[in-house]
Order: structure tokens, then C-alpha cells, then sequence
């Protein structure tokens, strides 16, 4: 399916900076960690971004760290400050672990560098909204910078979708549909539809579910998670359904293996990671579309969309023994980072989204969606998008929310009803301290 993509454009050359340049008499070395949740030449990649910023900063070296996996990312952060030692000067970190960072005192906020700009509003609406969400807190204040976000899409396979008799250019747009689909799809050699449920992360996937049946798990409100609720409860019964009609393996598949599944038409339809997309792109020996979520109930137009958004930002860091000079390069490369010109060759590279509307109007860009339209699909679907679950004391919400979801969907619960009541209570009593602050 191919999406127009209606944006305004914002040239990046607009952006003019009233902030003082760089020292060029101090040398400056900032250590980067960054960590890889998709398949990809990532580490050659950010060595040719650190290399284009030192050729416009001759001062400032860039140290480029892969640290694992975002929460080994995470905790390698962690353990370095709480240890005394200095930690990353600069790193890209899950959006969703804004909250902790702000309660551990050990990042600073990107406004007090926005603000020095000459239109800070500029800058910011140079942004997609809904990649923004996670990256504010409560008062609107940013503080970390877009940079790897994605949403999850739905991925298809064309000639399994001709094979049956279903329309190739246009995938499901409902629950519904979906159901409908997935039946006539499946056979004894493929599942009609995978999506990534199994394991100990199913809440992300999950909560396409339900926004797409009008809540959320979570809000701008960061003491607040919605977990005990009727949207909770029908997408977890959409989700059963799809088991139990044989369409999808009970409890959902494996994040890992669904993209292989595809690519191997072990599964005609999966949901998976924009982030994905340049790796089943390389890999498909078949035609296959991208399409939104159809993981809700239709409305009056027959569209049943929801997705969360995902992925890291730009985080930076401050352990007290920073220079002025020092914080002020690492701004300059959060700001590289998020550039449309980095953004676009990112997308080309990875297939996260370009975080920045401007980005769409490179060239790089332009020949990409010319040749491979799929690239259009998640930044249109940003429309129907909400924040990915953020709160305070965020790390033990979501392992709280995980639990819950993983039990119900894998079955091991006998009274979901119950346990999503004791897990809201659980999570309230943890959240209370912070509201009326």
C-alpha cells in the first residue's frame, strides 16, 4: 500500500543559532555509547557521523561505544555513574527511560540549549509530534532529542495474499479484517498471521491493541498507567481470538524469530519493527507491503488503526565535571545526530524513521521511497501513533505491565479479570508518591 506523505517542510538551513560556537582552543573527546536492537552496519555508520562532525568541529573527537542491547545500555550507564566513574557523554538511550535518568540527577535537559536558539519553536516543530511525546516531561520541557524511533508495521506478503484471492495493494484496516485474512491465509505450512507477544516484552506490541480500542496504557500524565480497563481487556481477548481460531501461535511468537518466519513464508502477515524493514528488504525473495496496524474495532470509515511509537533518543549526560565547552559539544552532536541529513541516511541504513519532517525532502530520501514506497508507511501511520509507555519509576511499571500481559497472553493465568485489579493496585501505590507534587 503507498502513503502520501502530507508534512510541512522545514528546511534545515532555517535553524539559526544565537548559541556561542565552539571553542576551538579546548580538545575535546566525547564518549558515545549506543546500543542495537536491529541487524546492520550501525558501528560504520555513526564512525562516518562522528567523522563529518569533527571535520565541521576540529577540536571535538568522537568515541564510538556499542554497549549491547538498550537496557544493557542502560545498565553499563548506570553502573559506571553510580560507581564514580564518568559514564558517556553523550548516548543514545530507550526514550522510555527519560523518567528514571531525571530522578537519577545524571542527564540534562536539551531546553536550555532549544531555548538559546533563535526560533526554539522552529527547531522543536521540525520534529514528528508524536516522537516528541517521549521526549518532554510534564511541563512540556525537552530533554532528550529524537533519534532511532520507530513504530511497529505490518508487514505482508503479496503472493501469499494473490495465492488466496485477497486484493495484493491492500492489506487489512480493521481487526476484523484481520481475522478474515489471516483465516484465509493460513495452511499447514504457514501461520496466517505472527505477531511478537511471547517472551518477556509484550507490552509494546500490545499496546497497538489498545490504542486502537481508544486507551492507552499510559498518558502525558507520567504518575499514571492504565492497565485494568476495558480497552485492556477486549485487546487481550482480540489477541486470544487470533490464537484460538489456529492463525496465530497461542501466546504470540518469538520478537526474533517473526522477522526470519517472514522472510522464510512461514507467516504470510506479521507485525515487526520499521526498524526491520531495510533487513527484510535485503532478504524477501518475495513482493511484500507494509501497512498500519489493523488492531482495533472499525470506525465508521472502516479504519481500525493504533501503534505505539518506540525506539531511543539522544541523552545527554552530566556528571558534575563538565566544562561549559564539553556540554556545549556534546548539544552540537545530539544536534548532528538528529539532522535531516543524518536522519535521512539513517533511514537508509536501518529503516527507523526519519524523525524529522524536513528529512523527507532529501534527495536520499526522495530516491528511496521512489524505488521502495514500504519506507512511507510508518511515518504516515505517526497519525494514528501514541507515546510508548513512560512514566516514573518507569523500569518497575513496565516489568509490572510485562508480567501481567505475559501471563494472561501465554495462557499461565486462570483469572486475568484479577490479576490485571491487583496489578493496577500495584501499580497506583507506586505511582502515588509523585502525584499532587
Amino acid at each position: 500500500m503507498k502513503h502520501k506523505l502530507v508534512f510541512v517542510f522545514l528546511l534545515l538551513g532555517a535553524l539559526v543559532w544565537s548559541a556561542p560556537a565552539l571553542a576551538q582552543d579546548e580538545e575535546i573527546v566525547l564518549d558515545f555509547y549506543y546500543p542495537a536492537a536491529v541487524s546492520g552496519p550501525l558501528q560504520e555508520a555513526f564512525e562516518r557521523y562522528a567523522a563529518s562532525f569533527t571535520e565541521m568541529h576540529p577540536n571535538v573527537s568522537i568515541n564510538v561505544v556499542f554497549t549491547g542491547s538498550y537496557g544493557q545500555t542502560r545498565e553499563t550507564v548506570r553502573t559506571e555513574i553510580e560507581g564514580g566513574g564518568a559514564g558517556p557523554d553523550v548516548a543514545v538511550m530507550l526514550s522510555v527511560d527519560l523518567y528514571s535518568f531525571i530522578e537519577d540527577g545524571t542527564i540534562i535537559s536539551a531546553q536550555q540549549y532549544i531555548d538559546l536558539l533563535e526560533d526554539p519553536q522552529d527547531f522543536v516543530d521540525d520534529f514528528f509530534p508524536a516522537f516528541m511525546l517521549n521526549s518532554v516531561d510534564a511541563e512540556g520541557n525537552v530533554w532528550t532529542l529524537p533519534f532511532q524511533r520507530s513504530t511497529p508495521i505490518l508487514y505482508y506478503n503479496k503472493e501469499h495474499f494473490a495465492e488466496v484471492g485477497l486484493d495484493p495493494e491492500q492489506p487489512p484496516r480493521n481487526l476484523d479484517e484481520l481475522i478474515e485474512f489471516a483465516e484465509l491465509l493460513t495452511n499447514d505450512e504457514r501461520d496466517g498471521i505472527q505477531i511478537p507477544l511471547a517472551g518477556d516484552f509484550p507490552s509494546w506490541l500490545f499496546q497497538s491493541f489498545a490504542i486502537a480500542h481508544g486507551q492507552n496504557l499510559v498518558s502525558h500524565d507520567p504518575t499514571e498507567a492504565f492497565l485494568n480497563t476495558e480497552a485492556t481487556k477486549a485487546s487481550l481477548a482480540a489477541i486470544q481470538e487470533l490464537g484460538d481460531r489456529g492463525v496465530m501461535p497461542v501466546g504470540g511468537s518469538a520478537w526474533g524469530d517473526t522477522p526470519t518466519n517472514f522472510i522464510a513464508g512461514a507467516a504470510s502477515m506479521i507485525y515487526h519493527t520499521t526498524g526491520s524493514l531495510t533487513f527484510i528488504r535485503n532478504n524477501a525473495t518475495f513482493e511484500f507491503g507494509t501497512g498500519f496496524l489493523p488492531s482495533g474495532p472499525p470506525n465508521e470509515d472502516g479504519e481500525g488503526y493504533g501503534a505505539p511509537t518506540g525506539g531511543g533518543n539522544v541523552y545527554i549526560f552530566d556528571n558534575g565535571t563538565h566544562s561549559e565547552a564539553e556540554l556545549q559539544a556534546a548539544w552540537e552532536w545530539a544536534v548532528h545526530l538528529a539532522s535531516a541529513d543524518i536522519q535521512a541516511d539513517w533511514t537508509t541504513t536501518t529503516g527507523y524513521i526519519a524523525t524529522r519532517p524536513s528529512a523527507w525532502e532529501s534527495e536520499a530520501l526522495q530516491n528511496l521511497v521512489a524505488e521502495w514506497p514500504q519506507y512511507t508507511t510508518a511515518p504516515a501511520q505517526l497519525q494514528y501513533a501514541d507515546k510508548e509507555i513512560a512514566t516514573y519509576r518507569s523500569i518497575d511499571v513496565q516489568v509490572m505491565i510485562n508480567t501481567v500481559l505475559s501471563d494472561i497472553i501465554s495462557g499461565n493465568e486462570s483469572d486475568p479479570d484479577l490479576a490485571l485489579e491487583i496489578y493496577q493496585e500495584q501499580i497506583d501505590s507506586l505511582l502515588e508518591p509523585y502525584r499532587g507534587e
